[in-house]
């Protein structure tokens, strides 16, 4: 009985909120945009003030971040129709997630949220400003006869509430502050097919927005590089300015620094450089995402990096994204990048940090630099592909055909001490492992994809494709001539298949995510970053399991442990036998184990 009645509260509030909210008609500034207000109560009714509420687009990235005000209520106005989600979490009890939010032009989407320490619940109700009749006769008769609710009738429309409680004019300079602090440990760096992923020990990232209306990020990731010993760092600054009203384009700057292991000594130009050869790159960015029509959206970006390894390599990266709505039918989409993809691709992050993710993925993401005759070269893509998905309740569809050419592609290479020279074989600043350039190779894929959320908490998927693979050679190579394996690496077509798990746990809100990408193993498949699908997985095994742990005492963040598996099985290892009985191994992606302990605050 207590259950109904407190549904028949929820019911209650929210449409009084929304008809105490409503104009007697819709401005034309509201008529081309949507809302999105809600009510943040625990089990027994009580409002919580406080409560952190993000709001992530369709592509699950943080576009807007609110608290409760002493109400327990939210908003977000203004809002592009789309599809969002919307994420509530405070200290104490379960995060409570809502995805697929429709918003539509002068419809105001209300969420009625219940935190709970088991599981909490979040119930939508769309509503037309100006529109009071939101409940029925049915409701009226129960509110009538109801001793119960009719305080609330008495209580709430002569009380209104501020639905806009982060406009501009009521922040301070610097607000919306947050941010986190990472300390981690990893026996290997990961290697991508596009980039390596070093873990230089402790990174830091810090938010905040510049008058409510100007998100401003800094953050970095500094420490000692895993195998040269010697000190690394690396520092990203990201600024998106309003103009007129709207979101401006990004702006990103980053410098990066660190060294070579020292077992490369002085053997590769006698002389000239003392100790370890260090990797310097400088990078400035633009990236925008503009809706230009209700049916279409685009994403565009160039970014000019500057690479001083010896010699200084300087070069551009431009990359598109359209989508494009065919209403119920789905959407088509179509991506395009030349040089490094965008760091967006890398990064499939759900989680409240996922614009802290982002910042040190892209932070991470060196280069892959080789050498070849002598003369070091960078590894760069060019890609197009065209793709298309559909959410059909909670399951979403997709497929997609990509074509792309890499040239100057670099492998990771396991190889007999002296068996290459340095000025063809260069070893890895984040393993101890070297690379290896194989040249340019093409290939074109197929994926199909179908993934599935089960209720707010976990997700499902399953995919399948068939794209180009490098094949060693069948019979060993007569001499140690590079030139010679790369004559005998040839391009053949292999099917693959992969399985993701995800989810957050309702007891200790543990989040966790498992895949395994199977795949003909006697190859290499270098893994493919979709530019218009959302499942990815990397090769093998991988699990990621992050707990938090609570609050600190004395301060208003809370810790956070973490681990993270990579290719747990030792999957992709491919040998080579040389002429004399030894033994090359081409290297897809190397198992890698690691673990950091967070405070985000």
């Amino acid at each position: 009985m207590s259950i109904n009645r407190r549904k028949i509260a929820s019911a209650v509030l929210a449409g009084l909120l929304l008809g105490a909210s409503s104009a007697p008609a819709v401005s034309p500034s509201h008529q081309f945009t949507g809302s999105i207000a809600g009510l943040v109560t625990d089990v027994t009714g009580v409002p919580q003030m406080g409560a952190t509420v993000l709001l992530f687009n369709r592509y699950e990235r943080l576009i807007q971040r609110v608290l409760t005000n002493e109400k327990g209520v939210f908003g977000f106005d203004s809002i592009a129709p789309d599809f969002y989600s919307v994420r509530v979490s405070l200290s104490s009890f379960v995060p409570a997630m809502k995805r697929n939010i429709s918003v539509q032009p002068g419809v105001r989407s209300f969420l009625s949220i219940n935190m709970a320490s088991i599981f909490s619940s979040v119930e939508l109700v769309y509503s037309i400003p100006g529109q009071t009749a939101i409940m029925s006769d049915d409701w009226k008769w129960v509110l009538r006869s109801s001793l119960s609710t009719r305080p609330v009738l008495r209580f709430l429309p002569s009380d209104p509430v501020d639905l806009d409680p982060s406009s501009p004019q009521k922040q301070s300079m610097f607000s919306q502050t947050r941010g986190v602090l990472r300390l981690s440990a990893s026996d290997l760096g990961a290697v991508s097919a596009f980039s390596s992923e070093p873990d230089l020990g402790t990174a830091f990232a810090l938010a905040t927005s510049v008058y409510g209306s100007n998100p401003l990020q800094f953050s970095g990731n500094f420490g000692y590089s895993p195998q040269a010993g010697t000190p690394a760092a690396g520092f990203r600054t990201s600024f998106t300015p309003t103009i007129m009203g709207a979101p401006g384009p990004e702006v990103n700057i980053m410098v990066r620094q660190l060294f070579l292991p020292a077992r490369a000594g002085s053997a590769f130009v006698s002389g000239q450089h003392e100790g370890s050869p260090g990797l310097r790159t400088m990078s400035l960015s633009l990236s925008e995402k503009r809706k230009i029509t209700e049916e279409l959206e685009v994403a565009y970006g160039l970014s000019l990096e500057s690479v001083v390894f010896f010699d200084r390599l300087n070069f551009l990266s431009p990359y598109l994204a359209l989508d494009y709505s065919i209403g119920n039918a789905g959407v088509l989409s179509f991506g395009y990048v030349s040089g490094v993809p965008p760091t967006g691709t890398l990064v499939g992050a759900t989680q409240p940090e996922a614009e802290f993710t982002r910042e040190f993925a892209a932070l991470s993401a060196f280069p892959r630099v080789s050498r070849r005759d002598g003369a070091v070269h960078v590894q760069r893509m060019h890609e197009y592909e065209f793709g298309y998905r559909k959410s059909i309740g909670n399951t979403t569809i997709g497929a997609g055909v990509y074509r792309e050419s890499i040239s100057n592609a670099a492998l990771s290479m396991q190889a007999p001490v002296g068996y290459y020279s340095t000025s063809e074989l260069l070893p890895d600043p984040f393993s101890s492992s070297s690379i290896f350039n194989i040249g340019t190779y093409e290939r074109t894929g197929v994926t199909a994809s179908v993934t599935q959320n089960i209720g707010d908490h976990m997700s499902a998927g399953v995919a399948y494709g068939n794209s180009g693979a490098i094949a060693a050679p069948e019979h060993p190579i007569e001499t140690n001539d590079p030139s010679e394996l790369r004559s005998l690496l040839r391009s053949e077509r292999r099917a693959w298949a992969s399985a993701q798990f995800a989810g957050t746990s309702p007891w200790g809100g543990t989040k966790f995510a498992a895949s395994y990408k199977w795949t003909d193993y006697s190859v290499l498949a270098p893994s493919h970053r979709s530019l218009t699908q959302r499942v990815s997985a990397d090769p093998g095994l991988n699990i990621q399991v992050r707990q938090p742990i609570g609050s600190v005492p004395g301060f208003s963040g809370r810790l956070e442990a973490s681990a993270e598996i990579r290719n747990l099985l030792e999957q992709g290892y491919l040998p080579i036998t040389t002429a004399n009985g030894k033994r090359l191994l081409l290297v897809q992606s190397p198992r890698a184990l690691r673990g950091s302990l967070s405070f985000i605050f």
